[in-house]
């Protein structure tokens, strides 16, 4: 509850404390307080009880703890229960392939071939075949994406005749 406060913190406001109550009176609120925290706390625990009581023994395992949306999530979505398949699509996604992709589409390249493609044309790679400065024809190696590729020739523009508009 009291994570983040920290010695300094703590120093200021028992030092407000002392100048507020004073010394002779805060042993005596501090107990006050401590007995009140002590019986809120069991009266909460004898509510939780009562509940899962109503609530019958198919809930013997229901946390309160549950309701709250972020506990919720993660509990449904995270552990063990995968009934919508989201551990084999957190595996499939390759963030480095996806960026690879739309920088060839940006820059446009051809795209790179899956890893399995290139595993295959890795013996064509050892061969000898031509390669241009960014990528390669069998797919073998990763384009540089930092060397500039030299630019392709714009094809020509047709005149512009401005009473055919």
């Amino acid at each position: 509850m009291f994570n983040d406060i920290g010695a300094l913190e703590l120093l200021t406001l028992g030092v407000l404390a002392v100048l507020v109550f004073g010394p002779e009176k805060l042993p005596k609120l501090i107990q006050d307080v401590t007995r009140t925290v002590r019986k809120i706390r069991e009266f909460s625990d004898s509510a939780k009880d009562d509940i899962r009581s109503e609530l019958g023994p198919q809930f013997k395992d229901f946390e309160f703890e549950d309701l709250n949306p972020k506990t919720f999530v993660r509990k449904q979505l995270m552990d063990g229960n995968d009934d919508l398949g989201l551990k084999e699509i957190r595996e499939s996604f390759d963030l480095r392939k996806e960026i690879a992709d739309v920088t060839d589409a940006v820059n446009g390249r051809t795209p790179a071939p899956d890893s399995a493609n290139s595993a295959a044309n890795g013996s064509a790679g050892a061969s000898g075949t031509t390669t241009s400065p960014s990528l390669t024809k069998t797919g073998d190696t990763a384009p540089d994406l930092l060397k500039k590729t030299p630019q392709q020739a714009q094809p020509e523009r047709p005149p512009f005749d401005a009473d055919a508009t």
